[in-house]
């Protein structure tokens, strides 16, 4: 709770705004904490002539964050272009051939994440969810 009211918070004009019948321990010790740090924080921008103001980011930024880097250069290459082909591809393969290019994937999923590089696991997770998608006709219930 501390941590959604504080992301709100960051936002210039983002309010939280708490929902119940009455007001529970949890959520009293969240706003004696935000109350908390928000005196901090006016005192530190007092202190050293800080005026707090809402970054303007162009959607391209946004999005270049969401994607990552790996993506954002990937679309620049046109290497994006490919996914009709792959679709294509896996749409005609093989069931067997389907269930063993997804376990190949699986197994470098997990070593990705074993590995601590969760951008490239997530990569292949989600290409293993386009290889389900295009040859099996199945979609993800879990995101």
């Amino acid at each position: 709770m501390i941590q959604t009211i504080g992301r709100a918070a960051r936002n210039a004009s983002g309010r939280a705004i708490l929902y119940a019948d009455k007001v529970t321990g949890s959520m009293q010790r969240a706003m004696d904490e935000t109350a908390r740090r928000r005196e901090k924080q006016i005192a530190y921008n007092k202190e050293h002539g800080i005026t707090p103001k809402t970054i303007n980011k162009k959607v391209a930024d946004i999005l270049e964050g969401a994607y990552g880097a790996a993506a954002i250069n990937a679309r620049k290459a046109g290497k994006l272009d490919k996914v009709a082909e792959e679709a294509a591809e896996y749409e005609t393969m093989a069931p067997d051939l389907v269930a063993k290019k997804i376990a190949q994937l699986e197994k470098r999923m997990y070593q990705h994440a074993q590995d601590l590089e969760f951008e490239e696991a997530a990569a292949v997770r989600d290409e293993i969810e386009r290889i389900r998608e295009y040859s099996l006709g199945l979609k993800s219930v879990v995101n």
